[in-house]
């Protein structure tokens, strides 16, 4: 799928491994929680970059002891329905200073984008034929936010209440 972080398509640093296929001998890559768990001082004592899928159903609070041992963290959206995301990126930018990449995959909507932004994402796995105009475009939609966000920025609510 093609990448797009820092408002233009870039190539994948990240090799997604399976949980079957051997760890790669170089370059960046990225595993499954799950293998993680299994193979944890394998995979942090390689000098490389570690990237880390979570799946909707996978806490953050998992990890809270390695957030800073990755330098990408990938969250799924299963549906576009699935807000979990939304709260795990919150939650890794706010609550565990998570400073690396944090990328939304799976199934989200082009209206979803500036929340995504908003919560801590800063890279979109984004279908075929998704252009950068489109993902410009749905950063500047909305000029105001009702939902509070890791973002800083003041609420609707906050707004009316400064008057």
């Amino acid at each position: 799928m093609p990448l797009i972080r820092g408002g233009a398509f870039v190539a994948d640093p990240y090799a997604a491994i399976d949980d079957a296929a051997p760890l790669p001998s170089s370059g960046g890559f990225s595993v499954s929680l799950a293998r993680f768990k299994r193979e944890r001082s394998d995979i942090l004592a390689r000098n490389a970059s570690v990237g880390l899928r979570l799946k909707s159903d996978e806490s953050p609070e998992q990890i809270a002891d390695d957030v800073g041992r990755f330098s990408m963290i990938a969250l799924e959206f299963p549906r576009f329905r699935d807000g979990r995301a939304f709260s795990w990126a919150r939650m890794l930018r706010t609550r565990f200073a998570f400073k690396g990449e944090l990328r939304g995959t799976g199934h989200f909507l082009y209206d979803q984008i500036n929340f995504m932004q908003r919560t801590g994402f800063d890279a979109f796995e984004v279908g075929e034929g998704f252009s950068i105009e489109l993902y410009e475009r749905a950063l500047k939609e909305m000029s105001a936010a009702y939902q509070p966000s890791s973002d800083g920025r003041k609420t609707i609510r906050e707004l009316r209440q400064k008057r």
